[in-house]
């Protein structure tokens, strides 16, 4: 502000300058009888040397003023802006810093307040510990070390840069922990619960110290009980130790996020004259150390590029001063409109420039507070997009990114100026509705929104299909505090999903249930895995369309739960994808089938694979040793997987396909057209077998035209020689239909549904002894 102050008085000065130069010289034409005025010479003469001495030397000794007075000014901007900026910085790392200590200690409540943690780290599940207490530190916080010990101070785990070390490890840092320990336990012991809140669930200790040679934040938290069911002395808790370093990786994000140049972190003050520094202070207030970088000078950029010109215009005189100045008050506005810029882009998504996660929990609060003072209501939907990751994975990350974009216009379309649109992070969405008249017009934007996603997206030349899911909490009704009504909205959004996604929920008391039912059948899964006499595997047969010949089978698994009854593979498929359970889920189906078809007289035995299966990279190796005990033969394997499973940064799916096709396995592409499937994908897509799906085969005698889709499906796979199997055959007129444009083999309720092993067998036999009777 000063410097433009000063830029303004400048200008004046010099139009005031100017001004007279300008009066002089009309007084000289004026009186041009008297006195004639010729710019080519007669200084010598009486009246030209007046001129010279009254007019054009104070002029130019004026301008000569001013153009010091100017410098200076210039100069003691740039020194105030330095030193301003270099401030700024310094401030800015001593917050990170700062902030750091509650974030680490935070990020361990996410797992340390906790039923199952306390239940597994008493039972010593050092699986378990590594992949929710250690290794899951490092992937999603970035923690350098994890650490637990028991109620003794006994370690019982620790994992280092993520990796699974020698829990004795946990000595290495002892001298530095002990104390926060010592001091935790008598804090835990005295019932000493100051400092925790809604966001600070349980006490802690942290501090900065030296650890291995490197600076770092150790923080303690007890490991308890979130729902207070399980008891534990005071004091006697287990707890975690976290330990995250505070040179390398932070370095590297603080350069990275808040340009930095050259910083580094070192022991001793010792820096540059033009370096900035910042101490690194540890709980007593001594400097263990300091970072040290290289200050951003605005002021010393400005001046650098300005003055050459400032030394041409004191050549050139007033006419270019004032050029020069007004040169510089625009790039004094740039400055501004810039600075502006960046102060949208701390508020804002990059992306769809909507408001940012920190502007809408802004807002959020805004409008919860105006229900006290304006009596209104406030409803906050959260959005979620089904199938966003298969856009990534099939057709790449920039057509996802112009998904999103898109989607964030729709949604600004569809709601008013009052309303806030923001966008969380990844595919998820937030919507604040500022009073809305009643619950049926939130149910009537929720119905909109979920429309409007269902709309083909253009994308890279493709049509893409999606939907979205919609979870919506309205206050005050259901809370007024932002963190209790975001939570129900969350949840409001599970229901959403678990109720088949691509719909909308509004929260209910009810729905809080459906978390507790998910952990319990996630237990269930857990405990039928290991006694898997709840499950079985019912067979569905699949007929030549045009010889009505038994061609094979495909293996469905049933879940039959002794109190829930039998459990929908719907809800407990992708429980089990979810928690890293379906590779035993898988391997007991594959291992069944197998063990029954072995002896059938049938070409095909069709088994479903997991995404999450096929990725693994010892899957090939397991199918191939299940094959080999069963002694079933590996071409008569015929594995059914989806297009999004074939999608694989790492390249797994591709070895692992590779390597059981060697052996004789085929591979079926299920669910095909529902996806990104295309001619050119199709090429790319190493199977033997397209599998269209159920919903074109409903569709026949609709408005969609799904018998030309069908048809077209049909002459794509025979153009690539590739066979077809159509599902979900349920009436003549489909039977007749897909018979009649060639698909090769049909499978569907018209047809049979899935039976039992020994239903299944029968059907066999009866087709052995009428085969028998048509010989003899």
């Amino acid at each position: 502000m000063h410097y433009a102050a000063h830029q303004n008085f400048a200008l004046v000065r010099a139009a005031v300058g100017n001004s007279l130069l300008m009066l002089q010289v009309a007084k000289l034409r004026k009186n041009k009888n008297n006195c004639r005025f010729h710019v080519m010479g007669h200084f010598g003469s009486p009246s030209a040397l007046r001129f010279f001495i009254r007019t054009v030397v104070p002029f130019f000794a004026a301008a000569i003023s001013l153009n010091l007075i100017a410098g200076s000014l210039l100069y003691w901007s740039t020194a105030e802006a330095d030193r301003i900026s270099v401030e700024r910085q310094r401030a800015l790392v001593d917050l990170v810093v700062s902030q750091l200590r509650s974030t680490v200690a935070h990020d361990q409540e996410s797992v340390t307040v906790w039923d199952d943690a306390v239940e597994n780290v008493r039972a010593g599940a050092t699986d378990w510990i590594d992949v929710n207490l250690g290794s899951w530190m490092n992937t999603y916080f970035g923690h350098d070390g994890a650490y637990v010990i028991d109620s003794e101070n006994r370690p019982l785990y620790a994992a280092v840069d993520g990796t699974m070390a020698d829990p004795e490890m946990v000595r290495d840092i002892w001298p530095q922990t002990q104390p926060l320990v010592e001091e935790l336990r008598n804090r835990l012991r005295s019932g000493d619960a100051s400092g925790t809140s809604d966001q600070v669930l349980t006490i802690g200790t942290s501090e900065i110290s030296v650890v291995s040679g490197r600076p770092a934040i150790i923080s303690v938290k007890p490991i308890v009980s979130d729902s207070g069911e399980i008891e534990q002395p005071a004091g006697g808790e287990a707890l975690h130790i976290a330990v995250r370093y505070l040179d390398d990786s932070l370095v590297r994000e603080l350069q990275n996020s808040y340009l930095l140049d050259g910083l580094r972190f070192s022991w001793t003050q010792d820096h540059g004259r033009d370096e900035g520094v910042s101490p690194l202070i540890d709980s007593a207030g001594k400097a263990i150390g300091h970072y040290v970088w290289t200050p951003y000078r605005p002021g010393t950029v400005v001046f650098g590029d300005v003055w050459p010109v400032l030394l041409a215009l004191f050549i050139a005189g007033i006419v270019a001063l004032v050029g020069f100045l007004i040169v510089l008050r625009r790039r004094s506005l740039s400055l501004n409109r810039t600075q502006a810029e960046i102060r949208h882009l701390a508020s804002h998504d990059v992306l769809t420039g909507l408001p940012n996660r920190k502007q809408f929990e802004i807002r959020l609060d805004e409008a919860l507070a105006a229900i006290a003072k304006a009596g209104e209501r406030v409803a906050v939907l959260y959005l979620d997009l089904d199938k966003f990751k298969e856009v990534n994975d099939t057709l790449g990350h920039p057509a996802g990114d112009e998904l999103l974009r898109e989607f964030a216009d729709r949604l600004r379309r569809l709601t008013d100026e009052r309303d806030t649109v923001a966008r969380l992070g990844g595919d998820e969405f937030t919507i604040i509705l500022r009073n809305p008249a009643d619950e049926a017009q939130i149910e009537q934007l929720c119905t909109r929104i979920v429309e409007t996603a269902r709309h083909p997206f253009e994308l890279a030349g493709t049509q893409v299909f999606i939907g979205v899911s919609v979870g919506a909490a309205i206050a005050p009704k259901d809370g007024v505090e932002r963190v209790a009504i975001t939570r129900k909205a969350d949840i409001a959004l599970y229901t959403a999903k678990a109720n088949g996604r691509s719909g909308y929920a509004i929260f209910s008391p009810a729905q809080e249930e459906l978390v507790t039912e998910r952990r319990a059948l996630e237990r269930d899964l857990r405990e039928a895995l290991d006694d898997s006499g709840q499950f079985c595997v019912y067979y569905q047969p699949l007929y030549a369309a045009r010889s009505r010949g038994l061609a094979g089978a495909e293996a469905l698994v049933r879940w039959d739960h002794p109190v829930r009854g039998r459990v929908a593979p719907d809800a407990f498929i992708p429980l089990a994808e979810e928690t890293g359970l379906i590779e035993r889920l898988g391997a007991f189906v594959l291992n069944e089938a197998c063990s029954a078809a072995v002896n059938w007289s049938v070409e095909t035995l069709a088994v479903n694979v997991s995404a999450v299966e096929l990725r693994s990279p010892v899957y090939a190796v397991r199918v191939a040793n299940i094959l080999m005990a069963t002694g079933m033969s590996p071409r008569r394997l015929e594995l059914e997987v989806t297009e999004t499973a074939l999608s694989d940064k790492d390249g797994h799916v591709q070895q692992n396909i590779q390597a059981l096709k060697e052996l004789g396995v085929r591979f079926a592409l299920d669910d095909f057209g529902t996806g990104f499937s295309s001619l050119g994908r199709l090429q790319q897509l190493d199977v033997d077998r397209i599998k269209i799906d159920r919903s074109f085969v409903q569709g026949f005698g609709s408005e969609n035209g799904d018998e030309a889709i069908v048809r077209a499906i049909v002459d794509l796979a025979k153009a690539t020689g590739l066979k077809t199997t159509a599902e979900g055959v349920e009436t003549v007129e489909q039977d007749r239909f897909l018979g009649s444009i060639g698909c090769d083999e049909l499978q569907g309720f018209l047809l049979s549904r899935p039976l039992p092993r020994y239903e299944f067998e029968e059907i066999l036999a009866g087709l052995q002894s009428q085969v028998r009777q048509n010989r003899i």
